[in-house]
């Protein structure tokens, strides 16, 4: 397959990986268009490592077929690694070489070398906001200076295509937001990005998602698309004082879709929120819990993937 004369950064066809009698990815099917960012999501041991595992070449498909750029993940998984960058969870550096031999090493892995490594080293200091530190130890880096030197390092051989496994798991909001700024910038640009993520707030920006349950793909589409059709009813968004001893009472009521805790606030999910308001006060009323406020929302992504979440669980365990 020529990959030029192909638009889809990745198409995946009945995947499938067995481990023995373990089914871990099962006959999934999806593509991903260049120069999109695509969110990957579900619960840990749901198969989304896997999936990245097998489209980089790492693990090889039990059965069904996938291309990476135009290439056979089984058949040209040396051509794939070179297009391609990748940044783990646990961020693959070097903690006792500095910033600057890191990416060194990297640029030397993928054959960057003289004046492009250079003008590569540049960019991406600039880019991660690391100029003056180029000799600091990695070790001495806090979470967030690590998470950009590891995506540099990912892309210091200008991949077409990036696989971003939980990269900003166990790092703070603010390096979280400046991480997914630099990934726009690099979508903007032409990368296609493929990223792992758990929190809702950074898969509501992602342009198409896929949610991942036991090794099937159950939802996909954009944020938008995936709200209006899997979502099947309203949101009440309830502030009381007792959410501990309110969340089992509405739930023993058995009329709600969903009923789950959002911090301290409690979501309701009902196809009937004018009939339900006043069951919801009397109910909450009788036990001596106090309402502060029963509002109705536009339900977040989160909403729809708990909500999908308890449904395959319930199909899976009727």
């Amino acid at each position: 397959m020529n990959e030029r004369l192909n638009n889809q950064a990745v198409e995946a066809q009945r995947l499938t990986k067995q481990f023995d009698s373990f089914t871990a990815v099962d006959h999934i099917s999806f593509s991903i268009p260049r120069g999109q960012i695509f969110g990957f999501l579900g619960p840990n041991g749901a198969g989304k490592t896997t999936t990245i595992r097998m489209l980089l070449g790492l693990l090889r498909p039990s059965s069904g077929t996938a291309s990476v750029l135009g290439f056979d993940i089984v058949k040209s998984s040396e051509e794939i690694r070179k297009r391609i960058g990748y940044m783990s969870q646990k961020f693959s550096l070097y903690n006792d070489l500095t910033v600057e031999e890191n990416l060194n090493f990297y640029g030397g892995t993928y054959g960057v070398r003289g004046e492009r490594l250079r003008t590569r080293k540049q960019y991406i200091l600039r880019m991660a906001g690391l100029e003056g530190r180029e000799r600091e130890l990695t070790k001495n880096l806090s979470g967030g200076w690590k998470q950009r030197l590891a995506l540099g390092t990912a892309i210091i051989h200008e991949p077409e295509m990036l696989f971003l496994d939980e990269p900003t798991a166990g790092v703070d909001p603010i390096s979280r937001r400046a991480f997914w700024n630099l990934l726009y910038e690099l979508a903007e640009g032409g990368t296609t990005i493929m990223v792992t993520t758990h929190y809702m707030d950074e898969a509501e920006h992602c342009q198409s998602l896929a949610f991942i349950q036991r090794g099937r793909l159950v939802e996909m589409g954009s944020p938008q698309e995936i709200k209006a059709q899997e979502m099947h009813g309203q949101v009440l968004e309830i502030a009381c004082d007792q959410p501990n001893l309110a969340i089992p009472a509405l739930r023993q009521l058995g009329l709600f879709e969903e009923v789950a805790l959002y911090g301290a606030l409690i979501h309701v999910v009902t196809q009937y929120p004018a009939a339900h308001r006043p069951l919801i006060e009397r109910a909450l009323g009788d036990r001596g819990i106090d309402i502060s406020t029963i509002d109705s929302i536009a339900p977040s992504l989160e909403d729809v993937f708990i909500a999908s979440a308890r449904r395959q669980e319930k199909d899976h365990n009727p």
